[in-house]
């Protein structure tokens, strides 16, 4: 199984890959820059090619970079959509120093435009940023649905592809927390769930899991996340989720409120799973 945790990367690609090292994890996901925007940091050559070498050598799985919270390519207001999709194009630039990974984003906010207007302007985004010669595969996240988001329901990501110019580079991640919260009872009928992102969005896109447990009931569209089996969806359905066939061979990334010590028990319990 691959599993990991956010780490941060202000202390270089290659302190994260020897983070991960020390958890016991096999993968992990990043924030391309600080999470709250702002300009990111200058990649040094020589470091992404140390963690290319030492993913290698410990056989890890897919990493799973993550946009930061501020990026909104479908804001209501010109110059932060125009800002975002910026952040978007550069980003996806910067993978390529680390090739064939994932960068997973939310879909964003549409604040008061309507789901129908900002989903055009998503596709929009990606087919700007997105190129025939990146590596990279495009995650859409699952989404709570508070306040204005996209992405509340597999609908709504399935119209996103579906615009999209370049499908077989682009996916989605599964987020626990948020499709609980969201409506999707992954508690009690985790195969009806499934099945249903299935028939809408095919399973085949379906790319890596955001593990969380969720502090609220489902259908909350609240998204806090909870430590493994302390939460609302609770031990023995988080131990379905990461056992469940289907779901075999994708990366599994901790989202929980934690310390070192804290994602070290966490991967620590899941392997015991299998």
């Amino acid at each position: 199984m691959f599993i990991g945790n956010h780490l941060s990367s202000s202390k270089g690609f290659e302190h994260m890959g020897k983070e991960a090292l020390a958890l016991n994890a096999n993968t992990f996901a990043f924030f391309t820059r600080n999470p709250r925007g702002g300009a990111a940091k200058e990649i040094e050559p020589e470091d992404a090619k140390k963690l290319r070498d030492l993913l290698e050598k410990e056989k890890f799985g897919v990493l799973v970079a993550h946009a930061p919270y501020t990026m909104n390519v479908c804001a209501a207001k010109e110059d932060i959509r125009s800002f975002s999709v910026g952040m978007l194009k550069d980003d996806l630039e910067r993978m390529e120093y680390l090739p064939g990974n994932y960068y997973n984003f939310h879909p964003g906010a549409h604040v008061g435009q309507g789901a129908d207007v900002a989903i055009p302007l998503i596709a929009e985004a990606i087919n700007e940023a997105l190129k025939p010669k990146h590596s990279t595969t495009v995650l859409l996240e699952t989404m709570a649905g508070k306040g204005s988001e996209v992405g509340r329901n597999f609908e709504e990501l399935r119209a996103i592809l579906d615009l999209v110019k370049l499908p077989e580079k682009v996916g989605v991640c599964f987020d626990t927390c948020h499709v609980w919260d969201g409506g999707y009872d992954v508690v009690n009928d985790l195969d009806g769930v499934l099945a249903e992102f299935d028939r809408v969005i095919g399973l085949d896109k379906l790319k890596a899991v955001h593990f969380n447990d969720s502090m609220n009931e489902c259908g909350s569209h609240k998204d806090r996340h909870e430590k493994i089996g302390e939460g609302k969806i609770g031990l023995e359905a988080m131990k379905r989720i990461a056992k469940y066939p289907l779901l075999q061979g994708i990366p599994f990334i901790l989202e929980t409120p934690n310390d070192d010590e804290g994602y070290a028990r966490e991967i620590a319990l899941i392997r015991s799973w299998s």
